[in-house]
């Protein structure tokens, strides 16, 4: 139960609307991507649907909780889920899949007088399907209830935003994560713990994430970088070869991320000039790491790219 660490106020919120007489129908819950929304969603949606005496399925077998679910890729995919294999998955939640979700929704609740929705993330709706879905959140049938978790929820209609009750779930401290990870990660040593808590920015799921890439060399080499730059190149060196002669994309991307964290730490460190540097190289990682997902950049060049801006930080006051 450790992905619902941390949700002690999200919990108390929750649970003093379901006991109220006009509960919401239509929750927000929003957040770090990592932190738990989608196990609290189901674990809500369990208490919200349960009825006394009646025996209750778990949440992804529960006839009264639908889950929308990202569909196949493709036919060769289709044919994988149905072999019972591993498949790839799309991006987004298809029009169809809500629409499925909407016919569903004209009968009444199987076990009792509710029935709840997730999507999750919500973030992944096509646009069609984010219009079917305000439909939906518009005219709600009688006991219906819907829980949207989302990552960013500015990539949500603004007509969805407004029709939902926002519940937030905060961001980890740093104790709190060194006590998940030391539970859940006990192979990890203190150096992958550290990197991975610089990374995730109080996220579990994604320092869990961190940690099964081994980042604690990495992020030993990136504060070097910064430290004493990288004059001939020995140190882009360690990082290409500490990162891997080919990595895969999750990869790239938790070096990416590792070293926006590291660079957001020197902020306030120095200088207005220094801080200036600091912001300008760390926008230029965030551009990057919102790139990696759908450009087909050269790993090699990635490397070099995060080594240069590391390393720009060491120049003096006047060069950078």
């Amino acid at each position: 139960m450790n992905d619902l660490v941390g949700h002690d106020a999200a919990w108390r919120e929750f649970r003093a609307a379901l006991a109220s007489p006009r509960m919401h129908h239509a929750w927000m819950l929003t957040g770090l991507k990592g932190l738990g929304k989608g196990s609290f969603a189901r674990a809500a949606a369990a208490e919200l649907v349960a009825e006394p005496g009646i025996p209750q399925p778990l949440p992804e077998a529960h006839p009264d909780i639908l889950i929308p679910e990202h569909p196949p890729e493709n036919k060769e995919e289709a044919k994988k889920r149905e072999d019972g294999g591993d498949y790839r998955r799309k991006r987004a939640i298809p029009i169809e899949e809500i629409r499925t979700l909407i016919q569903r929704l004209h009968t009444r609740p199987t076990l009792g007088s509710r029935r709840a929705v997730i999507i999750d993330p919500a973030d992944d709706l096509e646009r069609n399907a984010a219009n079917a879905l305000l439909k939906a959140l518009e005219e709600p049938p009688a006991g219906t209830y819907f829980l949207l978790v989302t990552h960013r929820p500015g990539r949500l209609l603004p007509t969805i935003r407004s029709r939902c009750r926002v519940l937030r779930f905060s961001p980890l401290d740093a104790v709190t994560m060194e006590r998940v990870l030391h539970q859940t990660a006990p192979q990890a040593d203190a150096a992958a713990r550290a990197a991975a808590i610089a990374a995730a920015e109080g996220s579990p799921g994604t320092a869990l994430d961190f940690v099964d890439q081994d980042l604690g060399k990495l992020h030993q080499i990136m504060r070097h970088l910064i430290a004493e730059g990288d004059e001939h190149f020995a140190l882009r060196g360690a990082l290409a070869e500490e990162i891997g002669a080919r990595p895969d994309r999750e990869r790239q991307q938790a070096a990416v991320d590792l070293a926006r964290a590291v660079v957001a730490a020197e902020l306030g460190k120095g200088s207005s000039l220094r801080n200036q540097a600091v912001i300008r190289v760390h926008g230029d990682l965030v551009r990057l790491s919102g790139q990696l997902p759908t450009y087909n950049f050269d790993p090699a060049l990635v490397v070099m790219e995060i080594g240069a801006l590391l390393a720009s930080l060491a120049m003096p006051r006047e060069a950078a």
